[in-house]
């Protein structure tokens, strides 16, 4: 039912109308940001170097459902009959009243996230799978608040606003820097019935400390979903943490050595939960985002170390949400994945 495909933009252009139709949405990669010739497609344009070779590097969801597009405010998206995949780009709203004391990255996160909801709750997709977002300066402090946590404070405001649950059963996420743009959020929802799994090495996130931030992050470590079916594992943006504390400051190897033993105890778990699935780390897809370029080599060197050779990975230049951390990674599977 849900196929993955990562291939340069200037292919994109050039799908048949066949396999055009099948398009779900995605995300598309380059610095800067171009616009691939798909404007009728829900698809992400973010400011974020590829650093591996191509110029434009899409990641594009595909589905065998009938699907229609459709718009509603902002967010463009692509519906079938189980699964919604949808986006929305904002610019920070900077024109919000004196007595508003929200940031503006706070305002634009919680008015994005309402409106997300609001499509879901219109349309009656209940669960939302997994959830991209990436936004500029993210370590930044501006608003005696680090830009993270401003972003975290308007997300779990949307979700309480709109009676969403915020411990429990959340989507899988990620959030990162970008080198440009606004807040730009790109989500996977369904009919089906969608399960988080958290990380027994962990504390999760919506349980961290306050030393964190106001509001805790609102994302699950993985949804587990069965589609069609196959089990299909979300793993969110996985980080160098354990319990709630970054280990391994200024390593990028031990790092990313800390990452895969994290996404490890993820798919452990996931297994237990569905035991059919047999997910193996060898068979995801991966997303890696590494803070320096010139670290590349070495978290490469690793996971190659530890994996082998995964049949589909992207590296990308980004940001990561703790000024500590030097890469994150994110990985699904138990979908159809394309060769490139």
């Amino acid at each position: 039912m849900l196929r993955l495909d990562v291939l340069p933009a200037s292919r994109l252009s050039q799908l048949a109308g066949d396999e055009r139709d099948t398009i779900l949405g995605g995300a598309c990669f380059s610095h800067p940001a171009r616009v691939p010739d798909a404007t009728d497609l829900p698809l992400l344009n973010v400011d974020m170097a590829v650093l591996h070779g191509e110029e434009t590097l899409c990641e594009i969801w595909h589905s065998n459902e009938p699907l229609q597009s459709g718009q509603s405010g902002a967010i463009r998206y692509r519906q079938g009959d189980t699964l919604l995949f949808g986006r929305v780009s904002l610019d920070e709203n900077t024109e919000h009243s004196s007595d508003d004391a929200r940031s503006p990255l706070q305002a634009t996160t919680e008015a994005a996230y309402q409106s997300i909801f609001e499509l879901l709750d219109t349309l009656g997709y209940p669960s939302i799978l997994r959830v991209w977002n990436y936004f500029p300066a993210i370590n930044r402090e501006s608003h005696a608040m680090e830009r993270y946590r401003q972003f975290n404070t308007g997300r779990q405001a949307a979700f309480l606003a709109k009676g969403r649950a915020v411990i429990g059963n959340v989507p899988a996420a990620c959030a990162l820097g970008s080198a440009g743009g606004g807040l730009q959020i790109a989500f996977l929802a369904t009919r089906a019935t969608m399960i988080s799994i958290e990380n027994p090495r962990q504390v999760s996130a919506y349980h961290y400390p306050r030393q964190y931030g106001l509001r805790s992050p609102t994302f699950a470590r993985a949804g587990l979903v069965r589609l069609g079916g196959h089990d299909i594992l979300f793993i969110s943006g996985t980080a160098s943490i354990v319990g709630h504390q970054t280990l391994h400051h200024g390593d990028v190897v031990a790092q990313t050595q800390e990452c895969l033993h994290n996404i490890t105890a993820i798919v452990a778990e996931a297994n237990r939960q569905a035991p059919g699935a047999d997910f193996r780390l060898e068979r995801l897809a991966y997303k890696v985002y590494v803070r320096h370029s010139e670290d590349l080599d070495a978290v490469r060197r690793e996971i190659a170390h530890a994996i082998g050779d995964p049949v589909s990975i992207v590296f990308l230049q980004a940001d990561v949400c703790r000024a500590d951390l030097q890469v994150e990674i994110e990985a699904s599977g138990g979908h159809a994945i394309g060769s490139r």
